[in-house]
């Protein structure tokens, strides 16, 4: 309870609609119920109570996924903009059969630009971070890439941002979602062994994970 309560206070400083929605999520299955049982009860107080009590549970189940979904578009939009920011969604926020890294496939050193890869039933999605003025090379560059190793499996690109034909970082998952499914499972998982196998090490954008970094050793001497 102690966590609900830090994570709606969280989600409620961000996002200023979101104990509305929940109120409204309890409130619309309980007052449900209880017309229900005034309905169907015929004066019996026990089924009056029965209806009441499932109205209550589920708008108590409702107002936790409401409570959940606002949750996770909050955090996401603490951490957009900053370089690293897809790796997180990619961490932590896929479904569906998706699955992503972290670490990106393509970086920019210069302007901490990136490109990320996922793998799911709608083939390969290639994810660029950064103004799409910058990034269309790179992810141009990366689906002749695997384009080249896996020709038979779709390839698709997709630019988190605030660019024109962009979308919202919180959308990114939604979006994946929605891909016509082209792979089975064992598929999947076949293309990203194989895509992962051939992944040369890249250097670390600024900001995504800077506890992973390795510190350098010292020259012998």
């Amino acid at each position: 309870m102690k966590q609900m309560w830090q994570v709606f206070q969280m989600t409620r400083r961000y996002d200023s609609t979101a104990q509305w929605l929940m109120l409204l999520g309890f409130l619309a299955p309980v007052l449900v119920g209880l017309g229900l049982a005034l309905w169907l009860s015929e004066g019996n107080g026990f089924t009056i109570a029965l209806w009441v009590v499932a109205g209550v549970l589920a708008g108590l189940l409702i107002a936790l996924v409401i409570l959940g979904r606002r949750a996770e578009r909050a955090a996401y939009s603490q951490i957009e903009g900053q370089p690293g920011a897809v790796g997180a969604v990619l961490r932590s926020g896929l479904r569906g059969g998706w699955v992503g890294n972290e670490m990106p496939v393509a970086v920019n050193g210069k302007t901490q630009d990136a490109v990320y890869r996922a793998v799911g039933r709608g083939g390969v999605a290639l994810i660029s971070e950064g103004p799409v003025s910058r990034t269309k090379r790179m992810l141009d560059d990366e689906q002749r890439k695997v384009t080249r190793i896996l020709p038979n499996v779709p390839v698709m690109q997709i630019s988190v941002g605030d660019d024109e034909g962009s979308i919202a970082l919180h959308k990114l998952p939604a979006a994946l979602r929605k891909t016509k499914k082209a792979l089975t499972k064992p598929e999947v998982l076949a293309v990203s062994n194989r895509l992962n196998s051939l992944q040369t090490s890249l250097p670390i954008p600024k900001g995504i994970d800077p506890m992973k970094a390795r510190p350098q050793r010292g020259k012998m001497r």
